[in-house]
């Protein structure tokens, strides 16, 4: 059966954010994932999942000015030193957390973009952020995001996230694979996971782990039928 990472940021809206590690707990999760921890001291995001036995599985190196609109900065001319010390930040974070995955996002293609100069420049920093994360055991993560939810984002397809791995050939740069945005942009998802099912993800002998990134509709936990389906939550 697959395993599922609670994605804090999106579930349990109910609760307070480090009150969010607990409840995810008491339903039976064993690994969470959220966008960002910078607003917390790395102790803290530390100590809540020490206490709640819990694994941080991924987070988001610093994406530039968030609450501004910006979707990361990879790509973006001028903000080289910026997406440096901002990756760097990461690190020291993935390092007090135990966290084995930081995910670096592109940033946003403004209209009339040189999209050439913006690949090669993602491209040169990607490398750069997988050398520097190789020595401290951290996987560098690009994920390919549809446009209809973040208009204008540089990297749309999986396609085209396998070649920039492809191109930089680092062992730890690699592609997460986010089944909705997959669908929205190209489809037919089955094909290329081979099925968008827990038997099947079984057989494909996949270990990592699922992110659970969604918006509940109501309470988080009253929704959970799905995980107590799978026999995954935690006993009532």
């Amino acid at each position: 059966m697959p395993r599922f990472a609670a994605n804090l940021s999106m579930m349990y809206p109910e609760h307070g954010f480090l009150d969010r590690f607990a409840a995810a707990a008491r339903d039976g999760f064993r690994a969470v994932e959220f966008l960002f921890p910078y607003d917390f001291p790395a102790a803290t995001i530390a100590k809540a999942l020490k206490d709640n036995g819990l694994q941080q599985v991924l987070f988001n190196a610093p994406p530039g000015d968030f609450a501004g609109g910006e979707r990361g900065i990879a790509s973006l001319a001028g903000r080289e030193e910026e997406a440096r010390s901002g990756f760097a930040r990461a690190l020291d974070y993935a390092a007090a957390l135990g966290c084995p995955r930081v995910h670096v996002m592109a940033g946003l293609a403004r209209a009339g973009a040189d999209r050439a100069a913006m690949r090669r420049l993602y491209v040169a920093h990607l490398a750069w952020a997988a050398e520097r994360a190789a020595g401290a055991g951290v996987d560098v993560l690009i994920e390919p995001i549809n446009t209809r939810d973040i208009p204008g984002y540089f990297l749309n397809r999986q396609d085209e996230a396998h070649a920039v791995v492809a191109e930089i050939g680092a062992p730890n740069l690699k592609v997460q694979m986010d089944l909705y945005h997959c669908q929205i942009v190209e489809g037919d998802v089955a094909m290329k996971l081979r099925a968008y099912l827990f038997d099947v993800i079984d057989s494909l002998a996949y270990d990592g782990w699922i992110g659970c990134e969604y918006r509940p509709a109501a309470a988080t936990s009253a929704g959970l039928g799905w995980l107590r389906r799978a026999g995954l939550a935690a006993p009532g």
